[in-house]
This record gives C-alpha cells, structure tokens and sequence, in this order.
C-alpha cells in the first residue's frame, strides 16, 4: 500500500511530529554532482528543456538527502520564451530578455505556449517514475508580476522600471499580466497531469508595493490562476509565495485560495501562527545566508523555527533558494536535526 507523501498530509492541514522539509533551489550549483551535469549541456536553456538531463538535476539532492520533496528543474523565464519573447542567460550576470513583443502577438501565442513547454512535462514524468511513492513531487511557475518585471526590464533587477509602468501604464499592465495568468495556468495544468502532485507560485519580487498595487498586480492575478487551474479539473494543492511582502502577506494568505503561504526569511513567529490559526499551512522561512554561514547560529535557529511553528501544519524550507556557496555539510546538518534522520557521507560527483 502506497504511503501519502508528508507533503501531502501537511497540505490538507495536518500536524505532523516532524514537519516534512525540502529546500528551495535544493537542486543546483551547491552540489557538485550538478556542477558536472550541467557542463554537459550548451546552455542554461537547453538544460532545462532536456528532459533526461532536467530529470537527473532534480533527482541529485533526493539521492543526497532525505527530503520529502523534489522540484523540478526549470526556470520562471520559459513562459517569456514560449510566448516569443527572446531569452538567454549571461553566465555570470544572469537572465536577458529581448524587446517585449506587442501585447496582441503574445495574446496569440498562448494558445501554443503550453506545447512548447511539453519537455517540462516529460521532466516530470521522468522524475515521478523514479522517486519513491512516499515522496512529493513539486511543479512550479513564476507569477505574473515577476515574469512580467523581467519581460519589462529585460534583466533582473531593482524592479524600479516595472514599478513605474505599473503606476504610468495600469491598463497595458493588466493586458500583460492577463496573458502571462492565462498561459501560467495552462501551464500548471500540464505540469499536474504529468505527474506534479504540489504547485508552487512564486512570487520573487513582492517587495516595495502599496497595499492597492499589491492587491491589483499579485492577489488578483494568484487567484485568477488557482480558479483558472481549479476549473481545469486538477486539485493539486497550491504553495503561494509572496516574497518580500512584509504586512501584506497576512493579506495574502486571507484572499488567494492556496494550500500553504511560503514564508520569508522576515516573517515573524505570530504572523506563521495567525496564517496557521486561519487553516493554512506554512512554509520556511530559515535565511540562505545562515544556511550557507553554519555554525551555533544555524543550529540555534533551525532549534527556533521549530518550537515556534511545530504545532500546527508546518514545512521546513528556507526564506529564499540554496545558494551556490553553501557547504553540503550545513545542508546535510539541517536535514538531519529536522527529520531526525542520519544523512550518509555525499554520493561522488
């Protein structure tokens, strides 16, 4: 008889003994086992749309650590590219955008822009054949205000363009964030029937929005994508994940119908308990930075997160993605004080 993954059970409200933990960017540049695969492909790109090589990405940290739940490896950027906006990775500075198309040729895109993220699909299939039953399987996209700021700006940054068109151009705005609902949710929908059992919204660039804009550019837009993916037929449930939002995300976590509120590194312990007291869970929100830094500190703080929130639906996880320098002997430590599970000596690249 199969075993509902943990994931799962804190998702529907349980309260476990231990909380199920999985770390955000788990599969990437901090394991050196990534660091070969990775040269294996010609481009950032490439990688994410090979299915064979995405798959073993996401299963690498899973083989190192017991975690109970992988993510599959791709990027937020690919809905820009399946739309036919332009898109490549510097090495070094990161993520380029091309010039934004107008917004009726990416109205007309969406109707393909699911089949051209199909590898994803396979990807998840792949990982699901392979990972254990008791394990979940998480599928992703980046949310309509942060795909759109890099559609805006053409790179990642302060996001200070993109705030000002959104207060100098509401309505081309809104135009752009309608398409980018549409295609995510079709494109979420693919993502559970090809194995996704959990899907996460992220939400990268929260920070540094009235409480009005908030409400127009991110809650609207994350409850136009659940109902849309809802109305689809999939019941998967939903991690949102408003990064950077401070006082809002209370506000968040009232209005968008998900499953659980990611929470960053900033989020108090009563504001993870009122979210919790409301019938959602939680997730997070350790700093990557204590993560990668280790020591007395780390112990101390992992020991905090799980006095204050252990006592209603909880995930462990961090407040922002695994960062490349981080020592696999910290992240092998958390792992271990959070399951109570000894992690073996690292697997060789």
């Amino acid at each position: 008889m199969s075993q509902t993954p943990n994931l799962l059970r804190v998702l529907s409200g349980e309260t476990l003994a231990r909380p199920p933990v999985w770390f955000m960017r788990q599969a990437g540049r901090s394991l050196p086992e990534y660091r070969a695969l990775r040269t294996r492909a010609k481009d950032f790109i490439a990688f994410c749309f090979d299915p064979e090589m995405a798959a073993e990405a996401t299963l690498q940290p899973m083989r190192r650590f017991p975690m109970d739940a992988a993510i599959v490896f791709a990027d937020i950027l690919l809905i820009p590219l399946a739309l036919g906006q332009e898109v490549w990775f510097e090495a070094g500075e990161g993520p380029r955008l091309g010039e934004l198309p107008p917004i009726s040729a990416l109205q007309d895109a969406i109707e393909g822009s699911t089949a051209k993220l199909a590898n994803v699909g396979e990807t998840l299939s792949r990982v699901r054949a392979e990972l254990e039953p008791d394990r979940a399987l998480i599928g992703f996209a980046g949310a309509p205000w942060t795909v759109a700021t890099y559609m805006l700006e053409g790179r990642g940054s302060q996001r200070e363009a993109a705030r000002a068109y959104a207060y100098r151009h509401p309505e081309a705005l809104d135009a752009l964030l309608d398409v980018l609902v549409e295609s995510t949710a079709r494109y979420l929908v693919m993502q559970a029937r090809a194995g996704a059992q959990v899907l996460k919204l992220f939400e990268s660039w929260a920070d540094n929005l009235a409480e009005d804009v908030f409400e127009r550019i991110v809650i609207g837009p994350h409850v136009r994508i659940v109902e849309k993916v809802r109305a689809a037929g999939v019941d998967a449930p939903f991690i949102g994940f408003p990064r950077g939002a401070g006082a809002l995300v209370a506000s968040y976590a009232a209005k968008v119908p998900v499953q659980a509120v990611a929470l960053d590194t900033q989020a108090s312990a009563a504001l993870g308990r009122s979210i919790q007291s409301g019938g959602k869970a939680i997730q997070g929100a350790l700093d990557n930075l204590l993560l990668a830094t280790g020591g007395p500190a780390l112990d101390a703080r992992v020991e905090r997160l799980l006095a204050q929130w252990s006592d209603g639906p909880y995930i462990f996880n961090l407040g922002h993605g695994v960062m490349p320098e981080t020592p696999i002997e910290n992240i092998a430590r958390v792992v271990e004080r959070v399951t109570g599970r000894r992690v073996e000596a690292p697997v060789a690249p």
